[in-house]
């Protein structure tokens, strides 16, 4: 084990030296910001779409044999009320191009359908036609209730929930945060930094240069020296992640405008933390431990590579029994799966 330093000193460094380690930690923050960017202009541009297609004004009319519309909606909106005696006629105008929209309420709204035409202006902007006549309804009915019924039948009625745990408030999400981020760090440095750790001893041995170097280090040793080197890299790399995330939220909030994080409800418990860490740290070094030794007992990178998918199914599926943890934490096959 003398030569562990050694081992160590020259894998980090090896892999600090190559262009393709900085690259793909950099990558990493300069595509999650291309794709926020994306994401953002896209949400600012059908926003603002939105906007002006409730401005934008067109012709229509409107037959309502429900008796719910306000006569004064439709007189603000300045729809041309139809007879339901002329609704084919109606229709054809529309087809024709004379008329840009027509909406028929039926007389039991409950049981039939609302029927709405209109003349084809665009992907985006036909749906100007479906949102006045859900308006006009809207509008009519909440305009008969008092903003308390109204609230209800929104579903937008405001509740907050205390639950008490041995005499005290408990928060179960904000008790499982701070650990939770140690679920979230194993997987982020496993997915990033998995086929590194699989591929670490496989490019040694297709240049011939293994038995050179096990002719000054043991085999043991350069196992363990090649798992801390790694162990290293994967955080130097999750730092060249989170460290731009967290510089650009600090000092450019306001010109990204980011949301407010309020961290003063997040729940500090030592004892959760602790096993969080102690749990972040055997699953990490198990599985840097088995991709290390899978790729030593495999000829070449190619053939190690086989076994990577394989790994990150196993290593992801815990995840599609997240709901059976989380309603039946007490149920023998959740105490399996989380054993």
């Amino acid at each position: 084990m003398h030569n562990l330093s050694t081992v160590i000193r020259f894998e980090i460094t090896r892999s600090l030296k190559k262009k393709s380690f900085w690259l793909a930690a950099i990558s990493f923050p300069l595509v999650f910001a291309v794709l926020f960017g994306v994401i953002f202009l896209s949400n600012k541009a059908s926003a603002d779409a939105a906007k002006n297609l409730e401005k934008q004004a067109f012709s229509f009319a409107v037959t309502d044999e429900s008796k719910l519309i306000k006569p004064e909606l439709l007189a603000a909106t300045k729809a041309q009320p139809v007879a339901a005696a002329d609704k084919d006629a109606t229709i054809k105008r529309v087809q024709e191009g004379k008329l840009d929209a027509y909406i028929y309420y039926p007389k039991d709204i409950a049981k039939e359908r609302v029927e709405v035409y209109g003349k084809d202006v665009g992907l985006f902007d036909n749906g100007r036609y479906g949102s006045i006549a859900t308006s006009l309804l809207s509008n009519s009915v909440q305009s008969e209730v008092s903003p308390a019924v109204r609230m209800v039948i929104q579903d937008k009625v405001n509740t907050k929930n205390t639950v008490y745990k041995n005499g005290k408030e408990y928060n179960a999400i904000n008790e499982m945060i701070l650990p939770g981020l140690f679920l979230v760090l194993f997987y982020f440095l496993i997915s990033f930094f998995g086929n590194q750790m699989l591929t670490s001893t496989t490019e040694e041995k297709e240049n011939r240069v293994i038995e050179m170097i096990l002719t000054t280090v043991h085999a043991r040793t350069l196992i363990i020296g090649k798992i801390i080197s790694l162990i290293v890299l994967a955080f130097i790399q999750g730092l060249l992640v989170i460290l731009p995330v967290l510089i650009a939220y600090i000092f450019f909030k306001d010109q990204l405008q980011l949301p407010d994080v309020d961290l003063s409800h997040i729940a500090v418990d030592p004892v959760r933390i602790g096993i969080g860490f102690l749990a972040f740290a055997a699953s990490f070094l198990f599985f840097t431990g088995m991709l290390v030794a899978i790729g030593a007992a495999v000829p070449t990178a190619k053939e190690a590579g086989s076994f990577f998918a394989t790994i990150m199914i196993l290593l992801f599926a815990p995840l599609y029994a997240a709901a059976m943890l989380v309603s039946t934490p007490d149920a023998l096959p959740s105490k399996i799966i989380t054993y």
